[in-house]
C-alpha cells in the first residue's frame, strides 16, 4: 500500500449523549494505533443525541474498517463516511493578536479581507473569531503572525451532509 493512497477522511458519528461514549469512540481510534487529526464533539437538535465530527488520514480499507467498528460500539446511533459526499465543513479559531493603538487599524484591515470577527478589544490586543476551511484559517494565523499572536484555539471540523431532495419532502410531508 503506498503513501498517496491515504486521504483526509471525514465522519460523522451520532450518538447517545451518555458519559463515557467520547471515550469508547477516541479509545477504538487509539487501539488500533490511528491517529486523529480532529475531533468535535457537540448537542444536537435532538435530546440525548450528540454529533461527533472525527477528522483522519486513512485509505479505502482502513476508512471501511473503522466504519464498521464505530457501528460496533454501544450508544453509537449512526455513522457516516463524508469525505466524497456533499457536505459543508467548518473550523473555527479565536485569535488573540498584539495590537495596539500604531498597528490596530492595519490588524482589522487584514481580519477584514478574511472575514474575521472581532470579539473582544483590550488596550493591547484584540481577539479575532474565524469559521471557514482549515486552510482559511491557517492563512489568517500565517498573516497575523508578524504582528504577535498572542493565543490561538482551534475547535476542529465540524461536518454535515447537505440536504437531499428526499430529506426535504420527507419534512414537508
Amino acid at each position: 500500500m503506498t503513501e498517496s493512497s491515504f486521504k483526509s477522511r471525514t465522519f460523522v458519528v451520532l450518538v447517545e449523549d451518555k458519559p463515557g461514549v467520547l471515550d469508547r469512540v477516541a479509545s477504538l481510534f487509539r487501539r488500533r494505533a490511528y491517529n486523529i487529526e480532529s475531533l468535535a464533539v457537540g448537542r444536537t437538535d435532538k435530546p440525548g443525541v450528540s454529533h461527533i465530527t472525527v477528522v483522519m488520514d486513512a485509505d479505502d480499507r482502513t476508512a471501511r474498517l473503522v466504519e464498521s467498528n464505530l457501528y460496533k460500539l454501544l450508544n453509537v446511533l449512526d455513522v457516516q463516511d463524508v469525505s466524497n459526499a456533499p457536505s459543508v465543513t467548518r473550523d473555527l479559531a479565536l485569535i488573540k493578536v498584539k495590537a495596539g493603538h500604531d498597528r490596530r487599524a492595519e490588524v482589522l484591515q487584514v481580519a477584514e479581507v478574511f472575514r474575521a470577527r472581532v470579539v473582544d478589544v483590550s488596550p493591547e490586543a484584540l481577539i479575532f473569531e474565524i469559521t471557514g476551511t482549515e486552510d482559511k484559517i491557517n492563512s489568517l494565523v500565517d498573516v497575523l503572525r508578524p504582528f504577535g499572536i498572542l493565543e490561538l484555539a482551534r475547535s476542529g471540523r465540524v461536518a454535515m451532509v447537505r440536504a437531499t431532495a428526499e430529506e426535504i419532502s420527507s419534512l414537508e410531508g
